[in-house]
């Protein structure tokens, strides 16, 4: 399956979640992503630093963080996923070996369904090496 196939039929397929980028685990290579979803260099940096940042108060918690522009609260940060939320809709980041799981869902979708979709294909990729 192509990167592109997990962001349409994996992510965005499910209908729970209605946009979707995939990157290599350093952030510096976009592999696949939905029409119109961009994710700037920058923001997904500060994904990439959220997974390093070993403090016990990451400072992504304090800050939030920006995806396709838009801020969002975090609501979880661990060494392999990081979510946010904004209102009523959110973001769920999964870090694999290789990659970073950029996922987002709209306010028809329970935060649990998204995070679930996500981390089933981290826990997938990580299966088979990436």
């Amino acid at each position: 399956m192509s990167w592109q196939q997990y962001v349409d039929t994996s992510l965005v397929g499910t209908g729970n979640v209605d946009k979707a980028a995939i990157f290599n685990s350093e952030g510096t290579s976009v592999w696949a992503s939905s029409p119109g979803f961009t994710v700037a260099p920058a923001e997904i940096k500060a994904v990439v630093a959220s997974f390093a940042d070993k403090e016990d108060v990451k400072k992504v918690q304090g800050q939030g963080f920006h995806i396709a522009t838009e801020k969002f609260i975090t609501i979880k940060s661990d060494e392999r996923s990081l979510y946010g939320k904004k209102g009523k809709e959110g973001i769920v980041i999964v870090k694999t070996q290789q990659a970073i799981l950029v996922a987002h869902y709209p306010e028809s979708v329970q935060p649990g369904s998204a995070a679930t979709t996500v981390e089933q294909l981290g826990d997938y990729l990580i299966s088979v090496g990436y």
